[in-house]
Protein backbone atom coordinates (compact mmCIF):
# COMPACT_ATOMS: atom_id res chain seq x y z
CA UNK A 1 0.00 0.00 0.00
CA UNK A 2 1.43 3.19 -1.04
CA UNK A 3 0.42 6.81 1.10
CA UNK A 4 -2.32 8.31 -1.33
CA UNK A 5 -4.26 4.44 -1.18
CA UNK A 6 -3.85 4.75 2.96
CA UNK A 7 -5.07 8.47 3.45
CA UNK A 8 -8.22 7.29 1.00
CA UNK A 9 -9.06 4.35 2.86
CA UNK A 10 -8.38 5.13 6.43
CA UNK A 11 -10.94 7.71 6.82
CA UNK A 12 -13.50 5.16 5.74
CA UNK A 13 -12.50 2.91 8.42
CA UNK A 14 -11.66 5.40 11.09
CA UNK A 15 -13.21 8.40 12.15
CA UNK A 16 -10.69 11.46 11.56
CA UNK A 17 -8.30 9.03 9.81
CA UNK A 18 -6.25 8.92 13.31
CA UNK A 19 -6.60 7.99 17.09
CA UNK A 20 -5.44 11.44 18.06
CA UNK A 21 -6.85 14.59 15.88
CA UNK A 22 -2.92 15.89 16.73
CA UNK A 23 -2.25 13.09 13.69
CA UNK A 24 -4.85 13.93 11.52
CA UNK A 25 -4.58 15.04 7.61
CA UNK A 26 -5.95 18.28 8.69
CA UNK A 27 -2.44 18.71 10.37
CA UNK A 28 0.08 18.22 7.85
CA UNK A 29 1.16 19.32 4.84
CA UNK A 30 -0.19 17.39 1.26
CA UNK A 31 3.20 15.75 1.05
CA UNK A 32 3.35 14.30 5.02
CA UNK A 33 3.47 10.64 4.83
CA UNK A 34 0.20 9.00 5.64
CA UNK A 35 1.11 6.27 8.04
CA UNK A 36 4.33 5.18 9.42
CA UNK A 37 5.62 1.53 8.64
CA UNK A 38 8.18 1.65 11.88
CA UNK A 39 11.12 3.99 13.23
CA UNK A 40 14.24 3.67 14.99
CA UNK A 41 16.00 5.60 17.30
CA UNK A 42 15.28 9.25 15.74
CA UNK A 43 14.04 8.53 12.32
CA UNK A 44 10.61 6.66 10.87
CA UNK A 45 9.86 5.45 7.17
CA UNK A 46 6.93 5.58 5.52
CA UNK A 47 4.51 3.04 4.21
CA UNK A 48 6.75 3.63 0.85
CA UNK A 49 10.03 2.84 2.42
CA UNK A 50 10.73 7.20 2.45
CA UNK A 51 13.06 7.86 5.82
CA UNK A 52 12.46 10.65 7.68
CA UNK A 53 14.21 12.29 10.38
CA UNK A 54 11.43 12.87 13.57
CA UNK A 55 10.90 16.00 15.12
CA UNK A 56 8.25 15.32 16.78
CA UNK A 57 8.83 12.28 18.35
CA UNK A 58 5.07 10.63 18.94
CA UNK A 59 3.52 13.93 19.84
CA UNK A 60 6.18 14.34 22.36
CA UNK A 61 6.13 11.09 24.15
CA UNK A 62 9.40 9.28 22.67
CA UNK A 63 11.84 10.55 24.84
CA UNK A 64 14.59 8.14 24.76
CA UNK A 65 14.00 6.69 20.77
CA UNK A 66 11.77 4.47 18.66
CA UNK A 67 12.50 1.17 19.73
CA UNK A 68 14.93 1.99 22.21
CA UNK A 69 16.57 -1.33 23.00
CA UNK A 70 16.74 -1.15 27.20
CA UNK A 71 13.24 -0.39 27.06
CA UNK A 72 11.98 -2.91 24.73
CA UNK A 73 14.06 -5.74 26.58
CA UNK A 74 12.57 -4.82 29.76
CA UNK A 75 9.29 -5.18 27.92
CA UNK A 76 9.94 -8.25 26.34
CA UNK A 77 10.82 -9.74 29.51
CA UNK A 78 7.64 -8.53 30.78
CA UNK A 79 5.67 -10.20 28.34
CA UNK A 80 6.45 -13.19 28.81
CA UNK A 81 5.61 -13.55 32.12
CA UNK A 82 1.90 -11.59 31.48
CA UNK A 83 0.81 -8.48 31.52
CA UNK A 84 -3.04 -8.73 32.99
CA UNK A 85 -4.08 -10.26 35.48
CA UNK A 86 -7.29 -10.71 38.15
CA UNK A 87 -4.85 -8.79 41.28
CA UNK A 88 -2.40 -6.19 41.13
CA UNK A 89 0.91 -7.42 39.91
CA UNK A 90 3.75 -6.89 41.81
CA UNK A 91 5.34 -4.45 39.34
CA UNK A 92 2.45 -1.94 40.10
CA UNK A 93 4.36 -1.69 43.34
CA UNK A 94 7.55 -1.57 42.06
CA UNK A 95 6.75 0.97 39.62
CA UNK A 96 5.00 3.05 42.38
CA UNK A 97 8.02 3.22 45.02
CA UNK A 98 10.03 4.45 41.94
CA UNK A 99 8.17 6.97 40.76
CA UNK A 100 7.16 8.79 44.12
CA UNK A 101 10.92 8.64 44.66
CA UNK A 102 11.36 11.33 41.90
CA UNK A 103 8.15 12.99 43.43
CA UNK A 104 9.39 13.29 47.16
CA UNK A 105 6.69 16.05 47.33
CA UNK A 106 3.70 13.36 46.81
CA UNK A 107 2.85 9.99 48.76
CA UNK A 108 0.63 8.56 46.37
CA UNK A 109 -0.15 7.46 42.78
CA UNK A 110 -2.46 6.10 40.02
CA UNK A 111 -1.88 4.76 37.03
CA UNK A 112 -3.75 5.10 33.64
CA UNK A 113 -3.66 4.87 29.83
CA UNK A 114 -3.99 8.46 28.93
CA UNK A 115 -3.10 11.77 29.99
CA UNK A 116 -7.36 13.08 29.85
CA UNK A 117 -7.71 9.86 32.29
CA UNK A 118 -5.73 11.55 35.28
CA UNK A 119 -6.58 14.60 34.30
CA UNK A 120 -9.63 14.09 34.77
CA UNK A 121 -9.73 12.10 38.06
CA UNK A 122 -7.35 15.04 39.56
CA UNK A 123 -10.21 17.55 38.99
CA UNK A 124 -12.91 14.69 40.17
CA UNK A 125 -10.54 14.31 43.67
CA UNK A 126 -10.20 18.38 43.75
CA UNK A 127 -14.03 18.43 43.89
CA UNK A 128 -14.24 15.60 46.47
CA UNK A 129 -11.95 17.25 48.33
CA UNK A 130 -13.65 20.79 48.66
CA UNK A 131 -16.91 20.05 47.99
CA UNK A 132 -17.08 22.73 45.21
CA UNK A 133 -17.79 22.54 41.53
CA UNK A 134 -15.59 24.92 39.43
CA UNK A 135 -12.91 24.22 37.90
CA UNK A 136 -10.06 27.17 36.48
CA UNK A 137 -7.48 26.69 33.99
CA UNK A 138 -5.74 28.91 31.40
CA UNK A 139 -7.27 29.64 28.70
CA UNK A 140 -4.57 29.97 26.33
CA UNK A 141 -3.39 26.40 27.17
CA UNK A 142 -4.35 24.07 24.53
CA UNK A 143 -5.26 21.33 25.98
CA UNK A 144 -5.70 19.07 29.29
CA UNK A 145 -8.39 16.40 28.22
CA UNK A 146 -11.12 15.32 25.89
CA UNK A 147 -13.32 14.96 28.62
CA UNK A 148 -16.57 17.67 28.76
CA UNK A 149 -14.81 19.44 31.47
CA UNK A 150 -12.26 20.91 29.21
CA UNK A 151 -13.67 20.45 25.82
CA UNK A 152 -16.52 22.23 26.63
CA UNK A 153 -14.59 25.23 27.07
CA UNK A 154 -13.11 25.44 24.06
CA UNK A 155 -14.06 26.27 19.89
CA UNK A 156 -14.99 22.49 19.83
CA UNK A 157 -17.46 21.88 22.37
CA UNK A 158 -20.32 20.26 20.17
CA UNK A 159 -21.77 17.22 22.71
CA UNK A 160 -21.05 19.01 25.55
CA UNK A 161 -24.30 20.79 27.37
CA UNK A 162 -24.05 24.31 28.21
CA UNK A 163 -24.53 23.34 32.21
CA UNK A 164 -21.27 21.11 31.78
CA UNK A 165 -19.32 24.07 30.41
CA UNK A 166 -20.46 26.08 32.86
CA UNK A 167 -18.84 24.41 35.67
CA UNK A 168 -15.32 25.53 33.89
CA UNK A 169 -14.25 29.37 33.81
CA UNK A 170 -10.74 31.06 32.37
CA UNK A 171 -8.22 33.02 33.63
CA UNK A 172 -5.45 34.82 31.44
CA UNK A 173 -1.85 32.42 31.85
CA UNK A 174 0.88 33.41 34.34
CA UNK A 175 -1.45 36.23 35.03
CA UNK A 176 -1.93 36.13 39.11
CA UNK A 177 -4.02 39.24 39.16
CA UNK A 178 -6.51 37.67 36.23
CA UNK A 179 -6.75 34.30 38.73
CA UNK A 180 -7.14 36.35 41.94
CA UNK A 181 -10.20 38.20 40.06
CA UNK A 182 -11.10 34.86 39.42
CA UNK A 183 -11.50 33.96 42.87
CA UNK A 184 -13.12 37.10 43.38
CA UNK A 185 -15.82 36.10 40.82
CA UNK A 186 -16.35 32.88 42.19
CA UNK A 187 -16.18 33.21 46.08
CA UNK A 188 -16.01 29.75 47.76
CA UNK A 189 -16.99 28.04 44.59
CA UNK A 190 -14.09 27.28 42.58
CA UNK A 191 -12.63 23.46 43.43
CA UNK A 192 -9.29 23.89 41.73
CA UNK A 193 -6.48 25.95 39.67
CA UNK A 194 -4.91 23.07 36.55
CA UNK A 195 -2.38 24.43 34.75
CA UNK A 196 1.01 23.08 32.99
CA UNK A 197 4.16 25.26 34.86
CA UNK A 198 5.32 26.66 31.68
CA UNK A 199 5.12 26.84 28.00
CA UNK A 200 8.33 27.89 25.28
CA UNK A 201 6.21 31.10 25.39
CA UNK A 202 7.30 32.23 29.07
CA UNK A 203 9.79 34.83 27.82
CA UNK A 204 9.89 38.85 28.88
CA UNK A 205 6.82 38.89 26.86
CA UNK A 206 4.28 36.83 29.11
CA UNK A 207 2.70 37.91 31.70
CA UNK A 208 5.31 36.08 34.56
CA UNK A 209 7.77 38.41 32.67
CA UNK A 210 10.17 35.08 31.58
CA UNK A 211 9.73 33.98 35.62
CA UNK A 212 7.04 31.03 35.37
CA UNK A 213 8.19 29.49 38.59
CA UNK A 214 7.46 32.71 40.71
CA UNK A 215 4.24 32.83 38.92
CA UNK A 216 3.25 28.81 40.48
CA UNK A 217 4.69 30.27 43.88
CA UNK A 218 2.01 32.76 44.20
CA UNK A 219 -0.91 30.70 42.53
CA UNK A 220 -0.10 28.40 45.02
CA UNK A 221 -0.33 30.29 48.03
CA UNK A 222 -3.40 32.23 46.65
CA UNK A 223 -5.47 29.39 45.82
CA UNK A 224 -4.83 27.84 49.00
CA UNK A 225 -5.56 31.20 50.64
CA UNK A 226 -8.77 30.44 48.69
CA UNK A 227 -9.35 27.00 49.91
CA UNK A 228 -9.09 25.24 46.48
CA UNK A 229 -6.68 22.50 45.28
CA UNK A 230 -4.11 23.26 42.86
CA UNK A 231 -2.87 20.74 40.06
CA UNK A 232 0.08 20.81 37.73
CA UNK A 233 -0.39 18.84 34.56
CA UNK A 234 2.99 17.75 33.82
CA UNK A 235 2.18 16.00 30.97
CA UNK A 236 4.03 17.98 28.35
CA UNK A 237 6.70 19.24 30.73
CA UNK A 238 7.55 16.05 32.33
CA UNK A 239 11.29 14.10 31.75
CA UNK A 240 12.02 16.95 29.30
CA UNK A 241 12.14 20.38 31.75
CA UNK A 242 14.22 18.39 34.88
CA UNK A 243 13.41 15.20 36.24
CA UNK A 244 10.78 14.47 37.08
CA UNK A 245 9.96 18.13 35.93
CA UNK A 246 9.00 21.72 36.50
CA UNK A 247 8.22 20.63 40.29
CA UNK A 248 11.26 19.73 40.68
CA UNK A 249 12.98 22.62 38.73
CA UNK A 250 11.15 25.33 40.25
CA UNK A 251 11.15 23.82 43.69
CA UNK A 252 7.00 23.78 43.78
CA UNK A 253 4.61 21.53 45.47
CA UNK A 254 1.52 21.29 44.01
CA UNK A 255 -1.17 19.36 45.49
CA UNK A 256 -1.71 17.42 42.50
CA UNK A 257 0.24 16.44 39.68
CA UNK A 258 -0.66 14.85 35.96
CA UNK A 259 2.30 12.82 34.28
CA UNK A 260 2.28 11.33 31.03
CA UNK A 261 3.97 11.13 27.38
CA UNK A 262 7.41 10.89 27.55
CA UNK A 263 7.88 9.41 30.99
CA UNK A 264 7.63 5.66 29.39
CA UNK A 265 9.50 6.32 26.07
CA UNK A 266 5.51 6.22 24.12
CA UNK A 267 4.20 3.07 25.82
CA UNK A 268 0.51 4.33 27.24
CA UNK A 269 1.23 5.09 30.39
CA UNK A 270 0.26 8.07 32.91
CA UNK A 271 -0.03 8.87 36.06
CA UNK A 272 -1.45 11.03 38.98
CA UNK A 273 0.60 12.00 42.02
CA UNK A 274 -0.73 13.82 45.04
CA UNK A 275 -0.28 14.34 48.84
CA UNK A 276 -2.06 11.76 50.84
CA UNK A 277 -4.86 13.36 52.02
CA UNK A 278 -6.35 13.98 48.80
CA UNK A 279 -5.10 11.09 47.07
CA UNK A 280 -6.67 8.10 50.17
CA UNK A 281 -10.36 10.03 48.85
CA UNK A 282 -9.74 7.48 46.24
CA UNK A 283 -9.16 4.63 48.42
CA UNK A 284 -11.09 1.89 50.25
CA UNK A 285 -9.36 1.56 53.95
CA UNK A 286 -11.52 4.92 55.15
CA UNK A 287 -14.55 2.36 56.25
CA UNK A 288 -17.40 4.00 56.48
CA UNK A 289 -16.63 7.55 54.49
CA UNK A 290 -18.07 8.21 51.37
CA UNK A 291 -16.93 6.61 48.65
CA UNK A 292 -15.05 8.51 45.51
CA UNK A 293 -14.84 6.62 42.77
CA UNK A 294 -11.44 7.82 40.79
CA UNK A 295 -9.46 5.92 38.18
CA UNK A 296 -10.70 2.31 37.84
CA UNK A 297 -9.16 0.95 34.58
CA UNK A 298 -8.71 -2.87 33.16
CA UNK A 299 -5.89 -1.96 31.46
CA UNK A 300 -4.45 0.80 33.59
CA UNK A 301 -1.41 -1.03 34.98
CA UNK A 302 -0.59 -3.13 32.51
CA UNK A 303 2.65 -4.72 33.29
CA UNK A 304 4.59 -4.04 29.84
CA UNK A 305 3.93 -0.22 30.23
CA UNK A 306 4.92 -0.34 33.80
CA UNK A 307 8.20 -1.86 32.62
CA UNK A 308 8.43 0.53 29.80
CA UNK A 309 8.35 3.16 32.35
CA UNK A 310 10.73 1.61 35.03
CA UNK A 311 13.42 0.93 31.94
CA UNK A 312 12.95 4.53 31.25
CA UNK A 313 13.28 6.07 34.43
CA UNK A 314 16.63 3.85 35.03
CA UNK A 315 18.11 5.55 31.40
CA UNK A 316 17.15 9.02 32.48
CA UNK A 317 18.71 8.03 36.10
CA UNK A 318 22.01 6.25 34.63
CA UNK A 319 22.46 8.49 31.27
CA UNK A 320 22.11 11.80 32.09
CA UNK A 321 19.11 12.30 29.66
CA UNK A 322 18.08 15.51 30.36
CA UNK A 323 21.40 16.98 29.84
CA UNK A 324 21.22 15.84 26.21
CA UNK A 325 18.19 16.27 25.17
CA UNK A 326 18.61 20.12 26.35
CA UNK A 327 21.85 20.37 24.76
CA UNK A 328 20.45 18.88 21.80
CA UNK A 329 17.86 21.68 21.98
CA UNK A 330 20.44 24.35 22.95
CA UNK A 331 22.21 23.26 19.47
CA UNK A 332 19.38 23.37 17.00
CA UNK A 333 18.10 26.67 18.00
CA UNK A 334 21.58 28.15 17.92
CA UNK A 335 22.23 27.06 14.36
CA UNK A 336 18.82 27.84 13.35
CA UNK A 337 18.66 31.24 14.80
CA UNK A 338 22.22 31.75 12.60
CA UNK A 339 20.39 29.82 9.77
CA UNK A 340 17.52 32.70 9.90
CA UNK A 341 20.01 35.68 10.06
CA UNK A 342 22.12 34.51 7.56
CA UNK A 343 18.73 34.36 5.16
CA UNK A 344 17.54 37.86 6.51
CA UNK A 345 14.35 36.47 7.82
CA UNK A 346 14.47 37.16 11.15
CA UNK A 347 11.46 39.06 11.19
CA UNK A 348 9.82 36.15 9.41
CA UNK A 349 10.94 33.35 11.07
CA UNK A 350 11.31 32.52 14.51
CA UNK A 351 12.84 30.29 17.47
CA UNK A 352 11.24 30.01 20.83
CA UNK A 353 13.89 29.37 22.98
CA UNK A 354 12.97 26.74 25.28
CA UNK A 355 15.77 23.76 25.14
CA UNK A 356 13.59 21.23 26.06
CA UNK A 357 11.13 21.83 22.80
CA UNK A 358 11.83 24.56 20.59
CA UNK A 359 8.93 25.97 18.81
CA UNK A 360 9.06 27.66 15.24
CA UNK A 361 6.90 30.65 14.43
CA UNK A 362 6.07 31.97 10.77
CA UNK A 363 4.92 34.61 10.06
CA UNK A 364 4.26 36.34 6.28
CA UNK A 365 4.99 39.80 4.75
CA UNK A 366 2.73 41.66 7.18
CA UNK A 367 4.76 39.76 9.83
CA UNK A 368 1.21 38.12 10.82
CA UNK A 369 1.64 34.95 12.29
CA UNK A 370 0.42 32.79 9.76
CA UNK A 371 -0.76 29.16 9.01
CA UNK A 372 -0.04 29.24 4.99
CA UNK A 373 3.56 29.99 5.64
CA UNK A 374 3.81 27.43 8.60
CA UNK A 375 2.27 24.84 6.26
CA UNK A 376 4.75 25.93 3.20
CA UNK A 377 7.66 25.41 5.52
CA UNK A 378 6.67 21.63 7.17
CA UNK A 379 6.34 20.87 3.17
CA UNK A 380 9.60 21.83 2.17
CA UNK A 381 11.19 20.36 5.37
CA UNK A 382 9.17 17.11 4.73
CA UNK A 383 10.10 17.44 1.15
CA UNK A 384 13.56 16.88 2.33
CA UNK A 385 12.93 14.19 4.35
CA UNK A 386 12.64 15.73 7.75
CA UNK A 387 9.15 15.15 9.19
CA UNK A 388 8.42 18.57 11.06
CA UNK A 389 5.66 20.09 12.20
CA UNK A 390 6.81 23.18 13.86
CA UNK A 391 8.36 21.63 17.06
CA UNK A 392 11.41 19.86 17.43
CA UNK A 393 11.41 17.32 20.19
CA UNK A 394 14.50 16.23 21.48
CA UNK A 395 15.02 12.86 22.35
CA UNK A 396 17.96 11.04 23.34
CA UNK A 397 18.16 9.23 20.28
CA UNK A 398 18.96 12.29 18.50
CA UNK A 399 22.70 13.30 17.31
CA UNK A 400 24.91 16.44 16.20
CA UNK A 401 24.42 14.01 12.41
CA UNK A 402 20.93 14.93 12.52
CA UNK A 403 21.09 18.19 13.83
CA UNK A 404 23.15 19.17 10.86
CA UNK A 405 20.28 17.30 8.29
CA UNK A 406 17.83 19.32 9.98
CA UNK A 407 19.68 22.98 9.76
CA UNK A 408 20.69 22.00 5.91
CA UNK A 409 17.28 21.17 5.15
CA UNK A 410 15.93 24.22 7.06
CA UNK A 411 18.20 26.52 5.13
CA UNK A 412 17.47 25.06 2.00
CA UNK A 413 13.58 25.63 3.08
CA UNK A 414 14.13 29.20 3.95
CA UNK A 415 15.15 29.85 0.48
CA UNK A 416 11.52 28.76 -0.63
CA UNK A 417 10.03 30.72 2.40
CA UNK A 418 12.06 33.96 1.21
CA UNK A 419 10.53 33.58 -2.43
CA UNK A 420 7.15 32.88 -1.32
CA UNK A 421 7.31 36.19 1.06
CA UNK A 422 8.51 37.95 -2.08
CA UNK A 423 5.65 36.44 -4.72
CA UNK A 424 3.12 35.43 -2.88
CA UNK A 425 2.93 31.85 -0.70
CA UNK A 426 -0.48 30.29 -2.95
CA UNK A 427 1.95 29.81 -6.19
CA UNK A 428 4.36 27.47 -3.43
CA UNK A 429 1.81 25.05 -1.77
CA UNK A 430 0.99 22.07 -3.02
CA UNK A 431 -2.21 21.44 -0.67
CA UNK A 432 -4.67 22.81 1.36
CA UNK A 433 -3.38 24.79 4.45
CA UNK A 434 -3.27 22.85 7.55
CA UNK A 435 -6.10 23.80 10.31
CA UNK A 436 -6.28 23.99 14.14
CA UNK A 437 -7.70 21.45 15.79
CA UNK A 438 -9.82 23.17 17.93
CA UNK A 439 -12.26 24.87 15.83
CA UNK A 440 -15.41 24.81 15.39
CA UNK A 441 -16.32 23.95 11.50
CA UNK A 442 -14.56 21.48 9.60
Amino acid sequence: MNNQSFRRKIHDLIPGGAHTYSKGDDQFPSNAPAAIAYGKGAHVWDVEGNKYLDCGMGLTSVSLGHAYEPVLQKVIDQLYKGINFQRPATIEMEMAEKFLSLVPQHQMIKFAKNGSTVTTAAVKLARAYTGRKLVAFPAEHPFYSYDDWFIGKTACNKGVPDEISALTVTFNACNIDSLRALFEKYPGQIACVITEPEKITCDETCACHGKPGEFLKQAISLSHEQGAVFILDEMVTGFKTDLPGSMKKFGIEPDLATWGKGIANGFSFCALTGKREIMELGGIRNVGAEKVFLISTTHGAETHSLAAGIATIDEFLTKNVISHNQKIGEDLIAAANETIASHALNEYVQVLAGNWMPVFMFRDAEKNVSAAYRTLAMQEMIRRGILFQGVFVPCFSHSAEDIHQFITAFSESLEVYKAALQQGVAGYLSGEIVKPVFRRFL
